[in-house]
C-alpha cells in the first residue's frame, strides 16, 4: 500500500492517510478483507507516532470503511458496499458536472455528448 505524505500541505498527517486509504477502498484498488498493515508496521514505514496512525485507522472505522480484530490487525470491510457505491456515485456525480460545464462553454448540446460518450463506450469494449 503507497501512501504518500506532505509536511507542506496543511492538510494533517492522519487526515492524509484516510483519504489516501479511502480513496484506494472507493476505487477498489483495496477490496473487502484486504488487511491493512498494522498500526505499528505502519507508522514505522511512514517514519510517522504509531498515535498518528492510531487515529487515522480510528477515523476509517466509525466510517464503516474497515474493521480491526484485537490480535488479528485491521481489514477493509465488507459490509459497507452501498457507502462506498454512493460516494463514488457522488464522485462521479462532480466529474459529470465539470463536463457540462465544459460542454456549455463550448457549446455542445445534449445529443452531441451522448454521440461522444457512446462513440468512447464502444472504443474502450464496453458495449452493452
Amino acid at each position: 500500500m503507497d501512501i504518500l505524505l506532505s509536511h507542506s500541505s496543511g492538510e494533517p498527517i492522519y487526515l492524509q492517510i484516510v483519504r489516501q486509504i479511502r480513496e484506494s477502498i472507493m476505487q477498489g484498488k483495496l477490496v473487502p478483507g484486504t488487511a491493512l498493515p498494522s498500526i505499528r508496521q505502519l507508522a514505522k514505514d511512514l517514519q510517522i507516532s504509531v498515535i498518528t496512525t492510531k487515529r487515522a485507522y480510528n477515523e476509517l472505522e466509525q466510517e464503516g470503511l474497515i474493521d480491526s480484530v484485537v490480535g488479528k490487525g485491521s481489514f477493509v470491510a465488507g459490509g459497507n458496499q452501498e457507502f462506498i457505491r454512493e460516494q463514488r456515485l457522488r464522485a462521479l456525480e462532480g466529474k459529470l458536472r465539470e463536463v457540462l460545464e465544459e460542454c456549455r462553454s463550448i457549446p455542445i448540446s445534449n445529443d452531441e455528448l451522448m454521440e461522444w460518450i457512446k462513440l468512447l463506450e464502444s472504443e474502450g469494449g464496453h458495449t452493452k
